[in-house]
């Protein structure tokens, strides 16, 4: 049973290992906990996490998880927010300030918030709201200062900027609204030794109830939610970018950079990326049904014009392309939507065909082999060849097209292939093979 854990200022990984044994990642942040998802944790805990500079972790990401199985906890800080927001979906919160997030005592991000040096292993360069409100009512029960001047110093702390909280401003803020000096002159001395770090403390209960609930064997998640997959998720999502093998992220603007330094592959690929999107699109508008049946014949026909013809082909086809079994099913869903669309406007793709191999600039080279090639047969009497006066059988007729023209293997499924390509049926592509093959043997080509 493997456990994420996303920690920062709070807790070091150091000391969270004494108490729990898992896998401690920086503070989290937007595409963070779906990305985690697909290395198939049992659980992720969520301790610190980011809320301004970096765009915070996605509500909708921890729902996505919790509903593929992962139980999700959360404390301290942006954990303690993001579990009193999604209690009620089964996110599990631990400790005292999830409790007065989820009972509205706390209401505001710069509770837990505080200002961090992350090239110093993200040491602390304020202190957080909340742990000033533990600290003061901590003097306060030892008499080390009155309830009123709690109060006062509370509301101080409060109305300082975030980035700026910590102990020296709120007594020097003190002394200038003049409180009383003995009072904090004795809360001075007594801070170093009886300062609060509850933080600190939830963050290490959350361990502690991972730790026991794993002892004590814990089940896949179960939700009485329908995660409901929408435009905005799916993008989301996308720009999240991927695991790769090693479980480095992929990110899509790096690798759409790539892409647009070599200009013609990228116009290429965006042509085929916009008839996708419309495809699937227009799919959808009309209401078509990605069905398991529909699915399943096309993630076999997929597999079978790429010579996937093992499970062990396709998974090193998954791994290649980072692809886990939930981005495999989605992309089948939108490859079976784009085919149906495909058949659907089969009539009026000949014109436009024609048009876009006007634009591509490829009609003219086009139109004179298919010239050539009449001149060529018909000089040879081969308009119309058959398997025997060639002197070929049909499986060496296959080999020389795929193998020697494609420079890949003969699929399994031939008829597939031909359907794939746009012949309808497989005499049609037999003969096209054929007379292919009588025409680059006289022109003498490879």
């Amino acid at each position: 049973m493997s456990v994420y854990v996303f920690t920062g200022p709070t807790l070091s990984a150091e000391e969270a290992r004494t108490v729990l044994d898992a896998v401690y990642l920086p503070p989290v942040s937007q595409g963070d906990v779906y990305r985690v998802s697909f290395r198939r944790p049992t659980a992720i805990g969520i301790i610190d996490g980011y809320f301004e500079r970096i765009p915070a972790v996605w509500h909708k990401e921890i729902l996505w998880a919790m509903s593929h199985g992962i139980h999700v906890f959360g404390s301290a800080s942006m954990g303690a927010l993001r579990a009193a927001e999604l209690e009620s979906f089964g996110m599990e919160g631990v400790g005292a300030i999830f409790e007065n997030f989820r009972d509205g005592t706390f209401t505001d991000d710069d509770e837990v918030a505080l200002g961090h040096a992350l090239e110093s292993g993200y040491r602390q360069l304020s202190e957080a709201m909340v742990n000033i409100r533990y600290t003061l009512a901590a003097a306060a029960s030892a008499g080390v200062i009155r309830q009123e001047t709690r109060n006062v110093l509370e509301h101080i702390a409060k109305s300082a900027f975030y980035l700026e909280r910590d102990y020296n401003l709120l007594l020097s803020r003190a002394a200038d609204e003049g409180v009383c000096s003995s009072e904090l002159e004795a809360l001075r001395l007594w801070i170093p030794y009886g300062r609060v770090d509850q933080k600190r403390a939830d963050a290490l209960a959350m361990l502690r109830v991972i730790r026991d609930r794993l002892a004590a064997g814990l089940e896949p998640k179960r939700v009485s939610f329908n995660f409901e997959y929408t435009d905005m998720w799916d993008q989301a999502r996308f720009m999240a970018g991927e695991l790769a093998a090693d479980g480095t992220t992929v990110v899509v603007d790096a690798l759409l950079e790539e892409l647009r330094l070599d200009g013609p592959t990228y116009t290429r690929i965006r042509q085929g990326a916009l008839a996708r999107a419309l495809a699937v699109n227009e799919a959808q508008r009309q209401c078509m049904t990605a069905n398991e049946e529909r699915v399943l014949a096309t993630a076999e026909d997929f597999r079978t014009e790429r010579g996937l013809l093992t499970s062990a082909d396709a998974d090193r086809w998954m791994k290649e392309h980072h692809m886990g079994p939930e981005q495999w099913t989605r992309l089948m869903e939108d490859e079976a939507r784009l085919r149906w669309v495909d058949r659907l406007a089969e009539g009026e793709l000949t014109a436009v065909l024609v048009d876009q191999l006007r634009v591509t600039g490829e009609y003219g080279p086009l139109l004179e082999r298919v010239h050539d090639k009449s001149r060529t047969l018909e000089a040879g009497g081969l308009e119309n060849p058959s398997l025997d006066e060639v002197g070929l059988t049909e499986h060496e007729l296959l080999r020389w097209y795929f193998e020697q023209r494609l420079y890949r293997r003969v699929p399994a499924d031939v008829p597939a292939y031909t359907r794939a390509v746009g012949f309808p049926d497989e005499e049609a592509f037999r003969r096209a093979v054929l007379r292919d093959f009588c025409y680059v043997r006289a022109r003498g080509l490879s």
